[in-house]
C-alpha cells in the first residue's frame, strides 16, 4: 500500500468512521499539509474576505485627519454597533439593595443586588474607600471565571483601587459567579462561562441580538447604579476588566460616554491577528457584520478618542500582543491628530493571559492620574481576600434560585413569541414578498445570476452494476465541493441530488440508499456542502464541538462578515444543480434529498427556486428556529442560525 493510500485511509476513517474499503474509495480531495488541508478550506476562504475588509478599514482610518472627521467616524460606528446588538432595552427600575457589608482595614465591601431588567438580577461587590466621599468609581466586569467577582485577580484589582481612594464595583456578568443562566436539578451550573455564553448566543442570533447585548446592558445599568449613589461622583467613572472582562470593558468604553477613563486588559488584538492565531471566540465576542462594516478591535479605542485609555497587555497572552501594539500605534496616531497623544498608552507585562500584579498596579496608577489628579507609582500589598461566604450576595448562591428571577433564556423565549406577529404579517403579505426578504437576509443570489460552476474529475470507482465518479464542483474561487456521481449502466430515470450534514459518504455504502437509487436507473449526485464531509473543520475544543459542531469558529468568522452558512450552502446547492444538468440528460428532472444539517439550506434552495426541483425529500430535519429558542440546550443548532431570522420568518414556513 502506498503512503498516499495509507493517509487517505486514515483521513477517511476520521471523517466517516465507515468501512475502510468504502471510505478510502470515496475520498475526493487529496490529503494535503495542514495549511492547505480540505478541513481548513472555510477558514482560509473566510480569512481572505476578512483581510480584504480589514485592509479597507485601515485605509479609511488613515484618512481621518480632523476632529470633525473623527467624530463622524465615531458616530457611524456607534450607530452600527447598537443596531448590530439589536438595540438596547429601555431603562427600568433598578430596585437595588445592599444585602451585606464586609469590613476591611482600608476599605469596606458592600454586597449589592440590582435588576438590569425586571427579574434579571445582577450581583456585585462595591469596594468603598475609607476616605471622604464622593469617590470616583471604576466598573470591573469579570472575565470568563466560574467564580466571577470572587476570582483572586478581580478581588485584588478592586481592593487595590479602593485602597487608593477609588471605589470599585466588580459584578458578575451572565454565566459567571452567581449569575449562571442554566442550572441543573441540584441548582448547579450546567455549563462553563464560554459555553453558556454561546448556547445563549444561538438564540440571541436568531432574534437579531447578541449575547453581548445583555452583557453590555448589565454594565450600563451597573453604571446607572453607581451614578445614583450620593457617595459616587458620576463625572468620574472608569472601567477595567481582563479577558472576557476586557471584552466588556472595550464595548462599554466605546458606547457609554460616562466612562471617562478605561483600561481594557487581555483582549484587544485585532481580528487580523485573532483569525491568524486562535480564531473567533465565544458568542459575545463576535458582533454580526462588524468586519463588513469596517469595525475592528481598534475601533473600541477610536470610538472614545480622545478620552484616556490604557491598553494592558501580557507577553505570553493567547490574544496576540503584536496585535495589541498595532492597535496602540493606530490609536496614538489618531489621538495625536486630536492634540492629546498622552491620553492613550500601553503597558506590557511579562507573563501569560492574566491580570497580573504589574498590570493591576499600572491600571490603578492610570485611574488615579485621570480621576484623582495624582500620578505616583502604586505598589500592591498583600490583601486578605473575601471567602465565598463573605462575597456571596444571594441566599443560595445563584440568582435564578431567587423568587421571580428570569434568565436570558427566558427573555429569548419571550421575545421570540413577541416576534410571532411580525412573522405572521410577513407571511400574510404573500409568498413572493416573504421570499424576497428571505433572499436579502441570507444574501442568496438568484439561480440565473450565479456564475457557472467549474467541475474537475478526480477518478472513478467501479461497483457491480454502476460506476462512481469522483468529482470536484467549484462554485466560486477557493471553494471545492467534493462530490460523487453514481452512474447507472443505463440512465433511464431522473437525477437525484443528495446532500447530508454528515457528508456525502455517510449514505454511499453498498446496499445503502444511494445504491438503491442508482440500481433503479437514476443518476445520483452526492455532494459535501461547504463545511461538511471532507471540508468539515477539525476543532479540538471538546465542549464546544459537542454542543456546536466542529465548524463553530468558521460560523463566527462568517458571522463577523455578515454572512450565514445557510445562505452560502443554499448557493452551493444551486451550483450542484448546474453540475447535475451537465452530468446527465439536460432535461432530466432533479429530485432534491437533504438529511440533517443540510435540510435548512435545502429548504431555502427549493423555496426560492422551486422550478429547479421535481420533488424534495427532507430527512431528519433539525429543530425549527422557534424550537431552538424554546429548547436552547439541544446540540447542533449553531451552523443553521441566521441573524435576525425570527423577526422575518421561521425556516419551516418556507416548506411547500
Amino acid at each position: 500500500m502506498s503512503a498516499y493510500q495509507c493517509s487517505a485511509m486514515v483521513m477517511a476513517l476520521v471523517l466517516w468512521g465507515g468501512s475502510t474499503a468504502v471510505a478510502e474509495d470515496l475520498v475526493v480531495l487529496a490529503t494535503q499539509p495542514a495549511e492547505t488541508a480540505p478541513s481548513g478550506m472555510m477558514n482560509r476562504y473566510l480569512r481572505t474576505q476578512a483581510y480584504a475588509a480589514l485592509l479597507a478599514r485601515v485605509q479609511g482610518v488613515e484618512q481621518l485627519k480632523t476632529a470633525d472627521q473623527v467624530a463622524a467616524y465615531q458616530q457611524r460606528l456607534k450607530t452600527f454597533f447598537i443596531a448590530a446588538l439589536g438595540g438596547l432595552p429601555e431603562r427600568t427600575a433598578l430596585n437595588a439593595r445592599i444585602v451585606g457589608t464586609v469590613p476591611r482595614d482600608n476599605f469596606r465591601v458592600e454586597k449589592i443586588i440590582f435588576e438590569s431588567r425586571p427579574g434579571v438580577y445582577v450581583t456585585g461587590l462595591l469596594y468603598l474607600p475609607n476616605s471622604q466621599p464622593p469617590y470616583p468609581a471604576v466598573l470591573v466586569p469579570c472575565g470568563h471565571s466560574k467564580n466571577g467577582k470572587l476570582h483572586t485577580t478581580y478581588q485584588q484589582a478592586s481592593m487595590l483601587l479602593a485602597a487608593n481612594g477609588i471605589a470599585a464595583f466588580c459584578y458578575d456578568p451572565i454565566g459567571q459567579g452567581e449569575r449562571n443562566q442554566a442550572l441543573n436539578e441540584q441548582g448547579k451550573p450546567i455549563y462553563g462561562p464560554t459555553t453558556e455564553h454561546t448556547v445563549l448566543g444561538v438564540g440571541c442570533i436568531l432574534l437579531g441580538e447578541n449575547a453581548a447585548t445583555h452583557c453590555i446592558w448589565d454594565g450600563m445599568r451597573a453604571i446607572d447604579y453607581l451614578c445614583e449613589r450620593p457617595d459616587i461622583d458620576p463625572k468620574r467613572i472608569g472601567c477595567t476588566g481582563q479577558s472576557g472582562g476586557g471584552t466588556l470593558t472595550s464595548y462599554l468604553m466605546a458606547l457609554d460616554e460616562r466612562i471617562v477613563c478605561a483600561a481594557p486588559s487581555g483582549y484587544l488584538t485585532g481580528f487580523a491577528r485573532l483569525l491568524m492565531t486562535i480564531g473567533p471566540q465565544d458568542a459575545e465576542q463576535d458582533i454580526h457584520g462588524q468586519l463588513a462594516a469596517g469595525m475592528d478591535h481598534g475601533d473600541y479605542v477610536l470610538m472614545r478618542a480622545p478620552r484616556p485609555t490604557l491598553l494592558l497587555a501580557s507577553t505570553q497572552d493567547f490574544f496576540d500582543i503584536g496585535g495589541t501594539w498595532h492597535i496602540y500605534r493606530e490609536a496614538n496616531r489618531i489621538y495625536t491628530r486630536l492634540g492629546l497623544p498622552e491620553h492613550v498608552a500601553i503597558v506590557e507585562a511579562d507573563g501569560p493571559h492574566n491580570l497580573s500584579k504589574p498590570l493591576r498596579e499600572a491600571m490603578v496608577r492610570w485611574m488615579r492620574r485621570w480621576m484623582l489628579n495624582v500620578d505616583q507609582p502604586v505598589v500592591e500589598p498583600e490583601f486578605r481576600l473575601l471567602s465565598e461566604e463573605e462575597g456571596r450576595c444571594t441566599p443560595e448562591g445563584q440568582v435564578l434560585l431567587m423568587e421571580g428571577a428570569k434568565s436570558i433564556f427566558d427573555l429569548n423565549v419571550q421575545k421570540g413569541r413577541q416576534l410571532a406577529d411580525a412573522r405572521a404579517q410577513n407571511e400574510s403579505r404573500g409568498r413572493e414578498a416573504l421570499l424576497q426578504r428571505v433572499r436579502e437576509l441570507n444574501r442568496i443570489r438568484r439561480f440565473s445570476k450565479l456564475p457557472a460552476s467549474e467541475m474537475q474529475s478526480a477518478g472513478s470507482v467501479e461497483r457491480q452494476g454502476y460506476r462512481i465518479d469522483r468529482l470536484v464542483i467549484r462554485p466560486e474561487k477557493d471553494i471545492d465541493l467534493p462530490a460523487l456521481v453514481f452512474r447507472p449502466e443505463k440512465h433511464t430515470g431522473d437525477v437525484y441530488l443528495h446532500v447530508s450534514g454528515e457528508g456525502k459518504s455517510a449514505h454511499a455504502g453498498e446496499g445503502g440508499p444511494l445504491e438503491k437509487l442508482v440500481l433503479a436507473g437514476h443518476l445520483v449526485l452526492a455532494v459535501d456542502l461547504r463545511g461538511t464531509g471532507e471540508t468539515q473543520a477539525h476543532e479540538a475544543t471538546r465542549d464546544f464541538v459537542r454542543q456546536f459542531g466542529t465548524g463553530w469558529k468558521d460560523f463566527f468568522a462568517a458571522y463577523l462578515l455578515g454572512r450565514s452558512f445557510v445562505g452560502m450552502r443554499t448557493e452551493d446547492i444551486y451550483a450542484c444543480v448546474q453540475a447535475a444538468r451537465r452530468l446527465g440528460r439536460a432535461d432530466a428532472p432533479i429530485h432534491l434529498v437533504a438529511v440533517g444539517e443540510a435540510v435548512v439550506p435545502a429548504v431555502h434552495a427549493a423555496a426560492l427556486e422551486p422550478e429547479l426541483f421535481k420533488s424534495t425529500d427532507f430527512q431528519q430535519p433539525p429543530l425549527s428556529w422557534m424550537e431552538v429558542i424554546q429548547n436552547p440546550h439541544t446540540p447542533g443548532q449553531l451552523m443553521n442560525a441566521v441573524h435576525g431570522a425570527l423577526a422575518v420568518y421561521d425556516w419551516p414556513m418556507l416548506k411547500p
